[in-house]
């Protein structure tokens, strides 16, 4: 029987090393404790941000210290939780950790305000006498430009301290879906019995077997139906509190509020829609060619994982796998790849699913930590190009630490999903020219096309769900189960005209745990888009491009997104960047049809 570890039972070498931040729970702990004294210190600047040069800088970079100190708090107990989600010890623990946030968020709501009543050349004047402050100089740009949109100080600690209610509904998705649903255990041909988790739906999709696919699609999407009216209501309760949230910023709309953060145009997002349609006999191309490949007179939705050539592929198992993406990283250069290489010898990957573990992947870590990266490994070519995704994240991170303060160490997602779909573009490249055998070489294809079409096109297909169902929030429409259900399977038709859509897939909607984070997943597709160019170039221009590259990832968010793109080469106020990366993906399957035939 088919059943997925405990973690006991996982090896130490396949797990990331969260000793490395804190020994025991017990220094957690003491950690936690030090951290929450400084909020209050930091509460005792209210009303004084402004009264000099020296107090100025001494608030910021108290506000930074504690911040540091509470990401490095959280990372840690989340990381812990997503280990084993029903354990009740480390959900206490990230639920103090988003208490403590909350608390600091709500301490230092005080600042933007007051930062706010400076003007630009009375912030120049201070960095004049106070240099330190230059290093804040971008930052407090974006302050100066979010003011239309910043409330009163009481107002400000108001909405921060409701920050962890208003994203309750996330939490409750996630335990939902990774702690209390149980999904049914079908048999697979064999006449073993396979329980379906989260982490490997997709992978049973992808079997040979027409009818155990249809098994394994009808018998999860029942469990979904069973939870249809509860996720219903978690979701609408999320985009509410979006458009509640948005409306207190004084913006029009959800997507106006959750772009204008990362000062990204709307025009982008409609930009992206836009041409993703008038492409979209392309991706109808690339499911006639699946229905041909299938041999079947209907392309079911139990048949849209299927790869083209028709079978799993070839098993790449975990250690193979590594290698093959550290040398796939080659053209950015020595320094760049021995840092990879290091990195998966030190631990920073979690890399088996195991009873209970946070399904799908993520790259974590903090300033003040090595990145971390969780996992849910299926030796296969899709679980080892998500480990090339996610360790391009951890090296955007490690780069950008590397010359950036802390105030610019994050970065936005518009640029975060650059760099992980760029080491995936070099993987396929070296894995094209490199490995001989046609088999494989059919599975990397066919990875490629299938990654364009589930990152491109099905992201943009959710970037139009969420984006009409919050419009409909903001039209005082209900949201309900059968209206969501509607409206996801209008565009599912839409996207996959040539493929028979059924009731079930109408609820696909209910699984994606990102539409709890708004306005996020049209990010995946500008991400490849931009992606692609720049890969593109690389090859085309070599080290050169390579540095451009290299210098963009080191920015950290130092410059607004579009800015950051550009010094990589690449213009995303425009259309071309993603017609082109469809141009690519029409080139791909026109070479896979030709393998086909």
């Amino acid at each position: 029987m088919s059943s997925v570890p405990d973690r006991s039972e996982v090896a130490e070498e396949y797990t990331w090393d969260l000793e490395s931040i804190y020994a025991s729970d017990d220094d957690w702990e003491a950690a936690y404790a030090a951290a929450t004294e400084r909020v209050e210190e930091l509460s005792n600047y209210e009303g004084q941000v402004t009264d000099d040069a020296e107090t100025l800088r001494t608030v910021l970079e108290l506000r930074d210290e504690l911040m540091r100190e509470i990401s490095t708090v959280a990372a840690y107990a989340r990381m812990r939780r997503d280990e084993d989600t029903t354990n009740q010890e480390y959900q206490a623990l990230t639920a103090r950790s988003q208490s403590l946030a909350a608390d600091a968020q709500s301490a230092a709501s005080f600042i933007e305000p007051e930062l706010q009543e400076l003007t630009r050349e009375e912030f120049e004047a201070m960095a004049e006498t106070e240099p330190a402050l230059e290093t804040y100089d971008h930052y407090v740009d974006d302050v100066l430009r979010m003011k239309p949109h910043t409330r009163s100080a009481e107002v400000e600690e108001l909405l921060a301290e409701l920050g962890e209610i208003t994203g309750a509904t996330g939490e409750v998705y996630t335990m939902l879906s990774n702690a209390d649903m149980g999904f049914p255990t079908v048999e697979d041909p064999d006449g073993e019995s396979v329980t379906i988790t989260q982490s490997n739906v997709v992978n049973l999709l992808k079997r040979p077997d027409r009818e155990f696919r249809q098994r394994v699609y009808e018998s999860y999407f029942d469990e979904w139906a069973s939870m249809r009216n509860t996720v219903a209501a978690t979701y609408k309760n999320s985009v509410k509190a979006d458009v509640k949230l948005a409306q207190a910023r004084n913006y029009d709309t959800a997507r106006e509020a959750a772009l204008d953060g990362p000062n990204v145009p709307v025009s982008v997002y409609d930009t992206l829609v836009e041409t993703v349609h008038d492409n979209i006999d392309t991706l109808h191309h690339h499911a006639e060619l699946k229905r041909e490949a299938l041999e079947v007179d209907e392309l079911r939705m139990w048949d849209l994982y299927m790869p083209l050539t028709g079978g799993e592929g070839p098993d790449v198992e975990y250690d193979q796998a590594t290698t093959y993406v550290v040398d796939a990283l080659e053209p950015l250069g020595e320094d760049y790849q021995s840092r990879v290489a290091e990195g998966l010898d030190s631990r920073w990957v979690d890399v088996y699913e195991n009873d209970g573990k946070q399904s799908g992947a993520y790259s974590g870590g903090t300033y003040d930590t090595q990145p971390f990266i969780l996992m849910n490994y299926q030796d296969d070519i899709s679980s080892m190009y998500t480990l090339a995704h996610e360790l391009g994240h951890s090296m955007h991170s490690e780069l950008t630490k590397d010359e950036q303060p802390y105030v610019y160490s994050g970065y936005e997602i518009f640029v975060a999903e650059v760099a992980s779909t760029v080491n995936e573009a070099l993987l396929t490249n070296h894995l094209l020219e490199s490995v001989d055998d046609p088999e494989f070489r059919r599975a990397v294809l066919n990875e490629f096309v299938e990654r364009v079409r589930s990152t491109l096109y099905r992201q943009t297909l959710f970037a139009e769900f969420e984006h009409r169902a919050h419009e409909l929030e903001e039209a005082g429409e209900p949201l309900t189960a059968d209206r969501l259900d509607e409206l996801y399977r209008g565009l599912k038709e839409t996207y996959y005209e040539p493929a028979v859509v059924d009731d079930r897939i109408a609820r696909e909607w209910m699984r994606i745990p990102h539409f709890y984070r708004a306005f996020y997943v049209y990010q995946y597709a500008t991400g490849i888009s931009a992606a692609l160019a720049i890969t593109d170039r690389i090859f085309e221009e070599g080290e050169s491009a390579a540095t451009d590259y290299l210098d963009f990832l080191r920015r950290g968010s130092r410059e607004y997104p579009l800015e950051l793109l550009e010094i990589a080469g690449v213009d995303m106020s425009r259309s071309e960047p993603v017609e082109r990366a469809l141009g690519t993906y029409g080139e791909r399957l026109e070479e896979f049809e030709t393998l086909l035939e």
